[in-house]
């Protein structure tokens, strides 16, 4: 876990609380925007979280009044300027080692929106399995905007989560969704009052913790990839992964507990 002593002057914070650890983007005065340090950092600590057994659930979230607005533009305008060839290399040195890092973590992730979420940050979220949204809350794919096509993988996540013709009119107009509206069309998984959706966020992944994580990881990894594969090969991942969890102390446990009318216990393996 990272030290959140001199939290001030650290992008990335690292807490946790229980089997639960919480990821804050922490460079409010700039609504979060991802510089190269943060961007490093924050693959460090997902890179943490997922090798840490006892960590069985994650959440992330922004400091201040923004979830994060993507690249720090600044920066990249000046790397530009100065000549350098590396800004746009940060999509495959920072972005896809980040968004693959959340979405193959063998853990539920969930998202903490606290206020807006635009370019690669609202794509950080459309990675993560549940969001909890700030009834402020705003998603904004703003790379047209800019020039840019998409990243950090909302080419492959918000059409799953919305459908292609949404996601599509969202990314071409690049017009913000509100919370409310995200709601309507299944980009969040819940909207909670003002100011709650961290806490909102770290009750849900306290509970996820509890679950059965193993089986979670199963779940993510066969729903990630029937999304490119034909039913024999679904179906043929469906009879491996439920042998693996077959096989673990919480299937037994879990089946002996509900034939017994008792509440499971779950150890994740």
């Amino acid at each position: 876990m990272a030290d959140t002593a001199n939290a001030a002057d650290q992008p990335v914070l690292v807490e946790r609380t229980g089997a639960v650890a919480t990821i804050t983007l922490n460079r409010p005065a700039s609504m979060n925007s991802m510089s190269v340090v943060l961007k490093e950092r924050l693959l460090a600590a997902l890179t943490d979280v997922a090798t840490d057994a006892t960590i069985r659930a994650v959440v992330l979230t922004g400091a201040g009044s923004a979830f994060c607005v993507g690249q720090d533009l600044k920066e990249h305008v000046a790397l530009i300027e100065s000549g350098d060839p590396a800004p746009l290399a940060t999509v495959e040195k920072h972005f896809n080692p980040i968004v693959l890092a959340v979405v193959q973590m063998a853990k539920p992730v969930v998202a903490a929106v606290n206020g807006m979420a635009a370019g690669a940050g609202a794509s950080l979220a459309f990675a993560c399995d549940f969001r909890v949204a700030d009834a402020r809350a705003r998603f904004l794919l703003a790379f047209a905007g800019v020039g840019l096509a998409l990243d950090t993988g909302a080419s492959w996540t918000l059409p799953r989560l919305i459908g292609s013709g949404r996601a599509l009119a969202m990314s071409i107009l690049a017009e913000p969704v509100d919370a409310a509206a995200a709601l309507e069309m299944g980009m969040v998984s819940a909207v909670v009052p003002e100011g709650r959706a961290r806490e909102e966020a770290q009750a849900l992944a306290a509970r996820l913790a509890e679950g059965p994580t193993l089986a979670y990881a199963a779940i993510k990894q066969q729903i990630a990839s029937a999304a490119g594969s034909t039913l024999t090969e679904a179906l043929e991942l469906e009879a491996k992964l439920q042998a693996e969890c077959g096989q673990s102390e919480d299937h037994p446990a879990a089946a002996r507990a509900f034939v017994a009318k008792e509440p499971p216990r779950f150890v994740g393996h």
